[in-house]
C-alpha cells in the first residue's frame, strides 16, 4: 500500500462546498435509505429552529454572514481514481438533497430563483445526474425535481419508498414561517452556515476503519451525556451517584435499542411534557422559547431553568429525585408508548394507530406524557395515554376528511398549547378538555360525505378502510383486527373499486367522464380485498362481482343480500348500533353515496366521543 493510500484528510465544510457540483457514489450494501419520519421531523425541526434563532426580523441578507454556524457532524468517503464513494453519512446526505428538491420546487411557488440546482444534480450536453448518484433512485428524484411527487412502482427498493415518503414528510413539516421572505435566508444559511467534517480516505480499508471506530468506539458526547453529567455532579454522595449512573447508562441502552437517538427524543419529550412553559410565535422574528430550546439544547436549558424543573443548586436531595424518580417514571411511561407504537394492545390501541397515522412524534409524545402524575399508577397511565391518544386519531381523521393537511409547522402553536393544557390532569378532566377540543374543531364529520381518495392520501384510504372493516368486525364478534387488514402476516389487502374504470356503462348517470371518475373514487365505492382477489374482480360489472362477495370480510359481505340471512351476529350488531346497513342488488350512484352514509356513521361511533 502506499503513502497516499495511508493518507487521510479532515475538513470542515459548509454544505454548499460538499454537494455543489459533487459526484459521490454509494457502495452496494451502503445503498439502503433507511430513515423514518422521526428522523426527517428532527433534521428539519433542528435546521430551521437553529435558523430562526439567529434571524431577526428587519436582518439583510448581508448580515447573514454574521449568524452562528449549525454543526452537522462528519461523513467518510474513500477517494480512488478521482472517484468519491460515501462510506458514512449517507443517510443525512440523502435527506439533505430531499430537503433542497424540496426548497426549489418551493421557490417556483414564491417566484424565487436562488441556485441550488447544482447542489443536486449537475448537467452535461444536456444530460441530468444527480450528485449522489444510485442508479435506482433517478426516476424517482428526477420526478421530485420536477414534478414534486413521486408515485412508487411495484418493483420500486425500499429505499426509494423511505425517499417518496420522506419528500411528503418535508413538505407537511417545513415551517410555514420560513415560506415567504425569509426562504432566501434560509438558503444562504443553509448553503454557508451548515457545517459538516468531511474525512477523506484515500482506500477502503482506511475508510472503514474510521467508519467502525466512530461507530463503535468514539467518545459522543451528546447533549444527553452532557445532561448526564451536570445532574450527576450535584450528587454529594459517591454510592449515590454510581448508582444512578449505572441506572442511567442501562437506560440509555434499552433506549438506544430502538434507534441510536430514541434517548435524546426521549428527554426532549419528557422536558416538553412536563417543564416547557413557553413557545415561539409563528411570525417572522420572533426567538426561540421553552419548547423550541428543548428541541436543539435541552441540556443548556435545564441549568438555565432549574427552578422550572424544581432543582435547587444547593440542595443535592433535588437532584436525586429527579433522576431516581421523576427520570425513571417518565421512561417507563416512554417505554410503553415505544411498545405500544410496536404492538398492538388494548389498553394502549391508539397508540398503535397514530404511529400508522397520525401527528409528528415531537407533538404526540409530550401530549401523551404531559397528563402523567409520578404517583400514577400502570392502569391511570395507560388510560390516560390511550385517552390521549384516541383524541390524536380523531383529531387527524377529521382533518384528513376534510383534505386539511396535520403538519407539524401548521399545528405546532395548538397542541404544545394543549401540552400545558392537560399538564398532570385526572383522567375525567383530560377527557372533558378534549372532547371540548374535538366539538370546537371546524373540520366537521359531515363532509365525509364527499370524501373520496386521489393520488396523495391511499395511504389515509388503506388506514380507514382498516380501522373500519376491523370495528364491524369486532362488533360482530369476529376474531380480527386493525392489523388484519392493515399489515396481515399473509396475503396483503388492496383498495378495490366497486365500480370498474369502465365510463361506458354509466353515462346514463354522468354526462362527463371526470364527474364518473369523482365518484368512482369516492370512500362508498371502495373496500378492501385481498391481493390477487382484487385483480380477478377488478373489470367485472357489479352483477358479477357481488355474488363473491359473500366470501370476504364482512363489511365487503354486506354488500351481498345473503350477509343479512342466518348472521345473527351481524343483525344484533345493526340492531343495537343503528347503523345503516343494507344490501345492493344493483350499485349506482346513489348507492355509493349510501353507502358512504354508512361509513359515516361508522367514523362517528369509532371517533365521535372519548
Amino acid at each position: 500500500m502506499s503513502k497516499i493510500d495511508h493518507k487521510i484528510d479532515a475538513h470542515d465544510r459548509t454544505l454548499s462546498w460538499v454537494l455543489e457540483k459533487k459526484k459521490y457514489i454509494v457502495d452496494y450494501f451502503q445503498r439502503e435509505y433507511s430513515w423514518e419520519q422521526k428522523h426527517i421531523e428532527q433534521l428539519i425541526s433542528d435546521l430551521t429552529i437553529s435558523f430562526l434563532n439567529e434571524y431577526t426580523d428587519g436582518d439583510s441578507r448581508e448580515d447573514g454572514a454574521n449568524y452562528n454556524n449549525y454543526y452537522m457532524g462528519p461523513f467518510v468517503i474513500s477517494e480512488k481514481n478521482g472517484t468519491r464513494s460515501i462510506i458514512d453519512g449517507q443517510q443525512r446526505l440523502t435527506s439533505l438533497t430531499l430537503l433542497l428538491i424540496y426548497i426549489n420546487n418551493l421557490q417556483k411557488e414564491l417566484g424565487l430563483n436562488e441556485d441550488i440546482k447544482d447542489m443536486i444534480f449537475s448537467e452535461l450536453r444536456g444530460a441530468k445526474s444527480f450528485n449522489i448518484q444510485v442508479e435506482e433512485r433517478t426516476a424517482c428524484l428526477q420526478n421530485l425535481f420536477d414534478k414534486g411527487e413521486y408515485t412508487p412502482n411495484d418493483d420500486d427498493d425500499e429505499s426509494t419508498i423511505n425517499m417518496t415518503n420522506r419528500y411528503i414528510n418535508i413538505e407537511e413539516c417545513f415551517p410555514d414561517e420560513i415560506k415567504g421572505k425569509l426562504l432566501s435566508f434560509f438558503i444562504d444559511w443553509l448553503k454557508e452556515n451548515v457545517i459538516l467534517v468531511e474525512i477523506v480516505a484515500y482506500s477502503d480499508e482506511n475508510a472503514y476503519t474510521i467508519f467502525e471506530t466512530m461507530n463503535d468506539r468514539g467518545l459522543n458526547l451528546t447533549p444527553t451525556e452532557m445532561l448526564k453529567g451536570f445532574l450527576l455532579s450535584r450528587f454529594y454522595d459517591i454510592k449515590t451517584r454510581v448508582k444512578a449512573n449505572n441506572m442511567w447508562k442501562e437506560s440509555m441502552q434499552t433506549l438506544h435499542d430502538y434507534d441510536k437517538d430514541e434517548d435524546q427524543r426521549f428527554i426532549q419529550s419528557w422536558l416538553r411534557a412536563k417543564y416547557a412553559d413557553t413557545i415561539r410565535q409563528g411570525k417572522q422574528g420572533s426567538q426561540n422559547e421553552d419548547f423550541e430550546k428543548i428541541g436543539t439544547r435541552f441540556h443548556n436549558w435545564v441549568r438555565e431553568n432549574l427552578s422550572k424543573v424544581a432543582l435547587n443548586e444547593n440542595d443535592s436531595e433535588t437532584f436525586t429525585r429527579f433522576i431516581n424518580q421523576d427520570f425513571k417514571f417518565y421512561l417507563k411511561a416512554y417505554l410503553m408508548i415505544m411498545v405500544a407504537s410496536n404492538e398492538l394492545q388494548s389498553d394502549l390501541e391508539h397508540i398503535y394507530y397514530i404511529d400508522d397515522w397520525g401527528i409528528a412524534t415531537s407533538l404526540s409524545y409530550p401530549l401523551l406524557l404531559a397528563p402523567l402524575n409520578p404517583d400514577d399508577s400502570d392502569v391511570t397511565i395507560k388510560s390516560k395515554m390511550n385517552l390521549v391518544a384516541k383524541y390524536i386519531e380523531a383529531f387527524v381523521v377529521r382533518r384528513s376528511i376534510n383534505y386539511k393537511k396535520f403538519a407539524s409547522s401548521s399545528i405546532r402553536y395548538t397542541m404544545y398549547t394543549l401540552v400545558k393544557e392537560i399538564r398532570g390532569k385526572t383522567t375525567e378532566e383530560i377527557r372533558e378538555i378534549l372532547t371540548a377540543k374535538l366539538q370546537s374543531m371546524p373540520e366537521v364529520w359531515d363532509n365525509m360525505n364527499k370524501f373520496g381518495m386521489h393520488g396523495q392520501n391511499k395511504k389515509f384510504i388503506k388506514f380507514l378502510l382498516s380501522r373500519i372493516s376491523s370495528y364491524v368486525d369486532k362488533q360482530a364478534g369476529i376474531n380480527t383486527n386493525y392489523n388484519s387488514y392493515f399489515r396481515p402476516e399473509g396475503k396483503q389487502f388492496e383498495i378495490e373499486h366497486i365500480w370498474a374504470n369502465k365510463y361506458e356503462r354509466h353515462k346514463n348517470e354522468f354526462d362527463q367522464k371526470t364527474d364518473f371518475e369523482v365518484f368512482r373514487n369516492r370512500m362508498g365505492d371502495l373496500v378492501l380485498l385481498p391481493r390477487g382477489t382484487n385483480q380477478s374482480y377488478g373489470n367485472k360489472e357489479y352483477k358479477d362481482k357481488h355474488k363473491h362477495y359473500v366470501k370476504e370480510n364482512l363489511l365487503v359481505q354486506s354488500l351481498t343480500p345473503l350477509a343479512y340471512e342466518n348472521n345473527p351476529n351481524f343483525l344484533n350488531m345493526i340492531k343495537s348500533t343503528k347503523l345503516p346497513f343494507k344490501a345492493h342488488e344493483e350499485f349506482k350512484k346513489s348507492d355509493i353515496e349510501d353507502r358512504q352514509a354508512l361509513y359515516l356513521s361508522i367514523c362517528k361511533y369509532i371517533w365521535g366521543n372519548l
